[in-house]
């Protein structure tokens, strides 16, 4: 029988890092992961600018007067799309069933479930 183990993890980067660390300390028929990416683009934001062009009055053909800039924040993308929460999946088989959870434990995995497949 072989068993599907899921773990949550709070980014990618630590789920990468469990995934890699259960492969190399237990046998695994797979391990995968599925996150949001578009969290991805909060991220770039966080040390980018803002930019902002004026128009001038309708005389002037089109021509910016002024550049407005300031600091981009990740507020401009809302809270749900944010979240870098990542779920690891893990199939193995029964016998490696409870050293995997132990090691997605250690590794710092919340709610870690396990389902039995045909």
């Amino acid at each position: 029988m072989i068993t599907r183990i899921s773990a949550e993890f709070e980014t990618p980067e630590l789920a990468e890092t469990a995934i890699h660390r259960v492969r190399e300390s237990v046998p695994v028929r797979s391990a995968n992961m599925v996150y949001n990416k578009a969290s991805d683009e909060a991220v770039k934001l966080r040390n980018g600018t803002v930019w902002t062009l004026l128009p001038t009055a309708v005389t002037s053909y089109n021509y910016c007067t002024a550049v407005m800039e300031y600091p981009a924040t990740e507020d401009v993308i809302p809270e749900p799309e944010r979240r870098r929460n990542t779920t690891a999946y893990i199939m193995c088989e029964d016998e490696q069933t409870e050293n995997v959870k132990s090691v997605l434990n250690a590794m710092g995995g919340l709610n870690i479930r396990e389902r039995m497949s045909r």
